[in-house]
């Protein structure tokens, strides 16, 4: 069975730290490049990052450059987003993605290049 699952979501106050894990089973993990992206209440889903399944070359969206990390275990089948210096404005659902394509180009953000995804994390960061 192919599933991906989020974890490490939940509530910090500003200026705090999370790290999001995505887990992959069914799949092998180092054959897909993995997106993180998110969704606010109201708002569409966002690419936040992306790492390439070839070189590991990293992609990030202006708002997290910076703050946020991505990273992936292919011998663990996971993939992982730490979160520092957390704003109020980074509240949403977290998802996790995987793209067949070997190549990531300048559409990493583009939700319909992904082919799997998992159920989300919510992350709040309020005072």
């Amino acid at each position: 069975q192919l599933q991906l699952v989020e974890s490490g979501g939940g509530l910090v106050q500003p200026g705090g730290s999370l790290r999001l894990s995505c887990a992959a089973s069914g799949f092998s993990l180092d054959n897909y490049a993995v997106g993180w992206f998110r969704q606010a209440p109201g708002k569409e889903r966002e690419g936040v990052s992306c790492i390439s399944r070839m070189d590991e070359s990293t992609y990030y969206a202006d708002s997290v450059k910076g703050r946020f990390t991505i990273s992936r275990d292919n011998a663990k089948n996971l993939a992982y987003l730490q979160m520092n210096s957390l704003k109020p404005e980074d509240t949403a659902v977290y998802y996790c993605a995987l793209m067949r394509a070997s190549y990531v180009g300048s559409s990493w953000y583009v939700p319909y290049e992904y082919d799997y995804w998992g159920q989300g994390t919510q992350v709040t960061v309020s005072s």
